[in-house]
């Protein structure tokens, strides 16, 4: 992990680049998958899912005796925690709904928009090293609250044909409505392009790999919206002299355990902090089951000492992390003045694990940078906002030269008809 004293501001757009990834053919390899499924279908998927999930399968979908099964398998007290997460997250989501009003823009016109759920949405949770079941819960709950009437799950199996029991339980509380035994590429191309057995949806959401994430953007173009571009996870901690480094290295380590490509960064104005949060980090990284990811994300996680609380804030903004811890005395303070960031976590007990499970926030977040330009997931990622007007005659007869005047002057007659056969028409009853 390499620790940058005191950097010229010329030196951070360097500091701050992500890892970066050899991406030289992967787009032309998903293109070929993806290409596959759109002609073949279910066989296609068939052949994608032994050859990569190392699973061959009759079905896809999963049958209500495996949600039954599912239920059984796991413990009382891990169903308690999703029950627990679940009511959190539906709890804030739901405070995200704006009721339809209508604004009278000036005498007799009328305007007002209306929020309708996107009929179909499909919704990718990774399998790979760890099942996230809480992304289940993070995707599924909002969509149902949006009012989404068809919410398809895609998530890979494993080698007997099974999901892990979390994530069919979580899937059963968040009320999903169909939940398929596909991962990686192969998922996303059925849920864009629909197969024999898989709908296609109108919008795709859930993070995952390398693959995954080309296959999201590769369909974004022409076939179905997608939530956001994704890359790998990363975290910011903001540190000083009052920070527990204990609290900060738990915080910064357990962003690097996602996996080898994800990053972590402290940023401080307290040099004497440093060497308390390195020993912390030796300390804790020796006891991760995880150990060996972690290492590898730390090779290219970094410590950031700058002069002042100002330089600070102005880096953090430049980085525009997905995920922003600020443990500071003056955190509150701070807070006032991030502009750019995925989610931010304040105050020594606060720990980023809070959003990623049961506080209520969304963990789904933009990496990489777009932060800047991209909102997490939240109750409008699964709305659609339709306007609606109704004018009266007596509001016509009053807007109708202004819209005539600039129709005329964009040479669009037609669209000046349009008003003046009314306005004739109105001026005529008038008599």
């Amino acid at each position: 992990m390499k620790i940058y004293r005191y950097p010229e501001r010329t030196e951070w757009a360097n500091i701050i680049r992500r890892p970066a990834l050899d991406h030289s053919g992967l787009a032309a390899k998903v293109s070929a998958i993806l290409d596959d499924i759109r002609q073949q279908g279910d066989e296609a998927l068939r052949r994608y899912e032994k050859q990569f999930d190392h699973v061959e399968l009759d079905q896809f979908a999963v049958s209500a005796t495996e949600f039954a099964e599912a239920e059984k398998l796991l413990d009382s007290e891990l169903k308690a925690a999703i029950r627990r997460a679940a009511r959190n997250i539906a709890h804030f989501h739901a405070s995200q709904k704006i009721d339809d009003h209508k604004i009278e823009t000036e005498p007799g016109v009328v305007c007002w928009q209306k929020s309708v759920g996107i009929e179909r949405v499909g919704l990718y949770v990774p399998g790979g090293t760890a099942p996230l079941f809480s992304t289940v819960l993070m995707l599924a709950i909002p969509a149902h609250i949006a009012g989404c009437k068809e919410r398809i799950l895609c998530t890979p199996p494993n080698r007997e044909g099974k999901i892990h029991p979390a994530i069919l339980y979580a899937a059963q509380q968040s009320e999903v409505t169909g939940v398929y035994k596909l991962g990686g590429v192969q998922a996303i191309g059925a849920m864009a392009f629909g197969t024999q057995h898989v709908p296609n949806v109108y919008k795709i959401f859930g993070p995952g790999n390398q693959y995954v994430t080309m296959a999201k953007q590769l369909v974004s173009l022409k076939d179905v919206a997608i939530d956001m571009p994704a890359g790998p996870s990363e975290v910011e901690v903001i540190a000083d002299h009052s920070t527990n480094p204990a609290f900060a290295a738990a915080d910064f380590l357990s962003q690097a355990e996602h996996g080898s490509d994800s990053q972590s960064l402290l940023v401080t104005t307290d040099e004497a902090f440093i060497p308390l949060f390195m020993e912390q980090i030796d300390r804790q990284l020796n006891l991760l089951p995880r150990k060996e990811l972690a290492s590898q994300s730390l090779e290219h996680s970094k410590v950031v000492l700058l002069q002042n609380q100002k330089d600070v804030m102005d880096f953090t903004n430049a980085y525009a992390p997905e995920h922003l811890i600020i443990q500071t005395a003056n955190y509150m303070d701070l807070a006032t003045e991030v502009r750019n960031a995925g989610s931010v976590f304040l105050g020594p007990y606060t720990p980023e694990s809070a959003g990623d499970y049961a506080s209520g926030t969304n963990h789904t977040l933009p990496t990489n940078g777009y932060a800047k330009a991209y909102s997490g997931v939240n109750l409008d990622s699964f709305v659609r906002k339709i306007t609606f007007q109704e004018i009266s005659a007596a509001g016509l007869s009053d807007l109708g030269p202004v819209i005539e005047i600039m129709a005329q002057t964009e040479m669009l007659e037609a669209h000046k008809n349009a008003v003046s056969i009314r306005c004739a028409e109105i001026k005529e009853n008038r008599k």
